[in-house]
């Protein structure tokens, strides 16, 4: 029941009291900024004995495998309670415990061999004192870390910021962002991510989801939230972000893992962890009411190098450049004068994927995406709506200069109609006792949690206009 316990109290974040140094512990410490080691004449340089060690380090918390959240995930992803490869390499426990740091960084620290393992062995040359010698060796990334391992990075990382900036913002936009919440627990937390808001941060944007979640959705928890999957800038719907470090690893591996499980033979049998549904209107109908495309997807430069786009791509032998496999379902749920709204659940999680499989394999762009279905907009059709709804299509600028009520198909530009509207997980928050990394549970029986996100006023006003015709 022990280890039991410690699962259950790594999803809750409990305080850093906490007595045993478990993930639990661990995962709400880390955060912090990494300690330089000061223990340096009491330990051995790498590969002499006693000499102590050249320079001071900043040293990782040692690493203890009580809980881990990439290997629950996965068990969770696949929903069965076979046994499953646990191992964390050094890599991994790097980016773990200094989120903070560039990945690229802590590939070039590995590769020019900057990342140090403590490594213990005993003198033998008293037959009766056993001293132990502590050595610093060259630890490669794909290292597998033992329990009680210490990692030391060079010192310098220090100068680097341990933490995001967090932002200013006037008490409209807290309650803006805020009143976008669908759910919130111990583990996670749910918005509804409004058209034209990007999710990360880039070249030309000002203001995304994950700088606004560390300053407006913190509360009072000591790590802001993390993205564990994402949404297109112009796509709307459920964005599922982890609390807590551990919470977001576990999710992470969780949204990862479903577009391994997909690519098995039994995808239509299997009982799925995470599941989502996306609501899109398409221009025309499909030949069938529903159906399953299994088209490989692949991204391709244009414009001169100036930009890319995703295409369907059969793999050639011979070719470095393979596509990835896409597989979506989708289902007719009506039709009106050459428009079709269609239910999509994306079994893999490609870039675009609904996007290009409506328009190249169905041959029915989303309404709104002039980036694969610019030739079906070319002689776009604006639908009049009748008397009653025309004082409704004059759109209100919002915080952060967004409108989500203008767009509407009777509009000359409308904006993509492609949302997000449910998601099915499993409820870490309520994780039973009885589930732990390296137990033989059934974790098919834990308790799920469904999401479901109203659609944008936008995309709402153009199933209204389309109802009325």
């Amino acid at each position: 029941m022990a280890g039991h316990a410690v699962v259950r109290r790594a999803l809750l974040l409990p305080s850093p009291s906490t007595a045993c140094l478990g993930f639990g512990r661990l995962f709400a410490s880390v955060c912090q900024p990494l300690q330089s080691d000061s223990e340096g004449q009491s330990r051995g340089s790498e590969g002499g004995a006693g000499n102590g060690v050249k320079g001071k380090w900043f040293v990782l918390p040692p690493f203890d495998a009580l809980v881990d959240g990439a290997a629950l995930g996965r068990k969770l992803a696949a929903q069965s309670s076979s046994a499953t490869n646990t191992a964390t390499t050094a890599m991994k426990w790097v980016a773990c415990c200094c989120p903070e740091l560039p990945r690229s960084l802590v590939q070039k620290l590995f590769r020019l061999r900057q990342v140090k393992r403590e490594v213990c062995s005993m003198d033998q040359s008293d037959s009766i004192r056993e001293s132990p010698i502590y050595r610093l060796k060259r630890i490669a990334a794909k290292d597998p870390m033992n329990v009680g391992d210490r990692v030391y990075l060079p010192i310098t990382v220090k100068d680097l910021p341990s933490h995001k900036e967090e932002g200013h913002f006037n008490l409209e936009e807290v309650n803006f962002v805020r009143g976008l919440e669908l759910y919130k627990d111990s583990s996670i937390i749910a918005i509804n991510k409004p058209p034209g808001m990007p999710v990360q941060g880039g070249t030309g944007i000002r203001r995304s989801l994950d700088e606004l979640a560390v300053s407006i959705l913190k509360y009072d928890f000591p790590q802001p939230p993390r993205l564990v999957h994402r949404l297109d800038r112009d796509c709307s719907g459920i964005l599922v972000m982890g609390r807590t470090r551990t919470s977001a690893t576990i999710l992470h591996s969780i949204f990862r893992e479903k577009t391994a499980a997909a690519l098995d033979d039994d995808i239509q049998r299997r009982k799925r962890a995470l599941q989502r549904k996306y609501l899109a209107l398409v221009i025309g109908s499909p030949r069938k009411p529903r159906g399953l495309i299994s088209a490989p997807l692949k991204k391709i430069v244009v414009d001169d190098g100036k930009s890319d786009m995703i295409t369907v791509f059969d793999n050639i032998p011979g070719q470095t450049n393979s596509s990835q496999h896409a597989i979506t379902e989708y289902k007719v749920i009506c039709s009106y004068d050459g428009y079709t709204w269609l239910e999509m659940t994306p079994l893999t999680g490609r870039k675009h994927q609904l996007r290009v499989h409506c328009a190249e394999v169905l041959g029915t762009p989303i309404v709104g995406d002039y980036k694969y279905g610019w030739r079906a907009h070319r002689n776009w059709k604006v639908f009049l709506p009748k008397e009653g709804l025309k004082e409704q299509i004059k759109g209100e600028i919002l915080p952060f200069g967004l409108d989500l009520e203008s767009g509407t198909i009777s509009c000359k530009q409308p904006r993509l109609h492609l949302h997000c509207k449910q998601i099915r997980l499993p409820n870490l928050s309520k994780a039973s006792l009885n589930i732990d990394s390296s137990s033989r549970y059934d974790v098919s029986e834990l308790e799920s949690l469904e999401l479901v996100a109203p659609l944008p006023a936008y995309m709402q006003k153009s199933l209204d206009i389309l109802k009325s015709l």
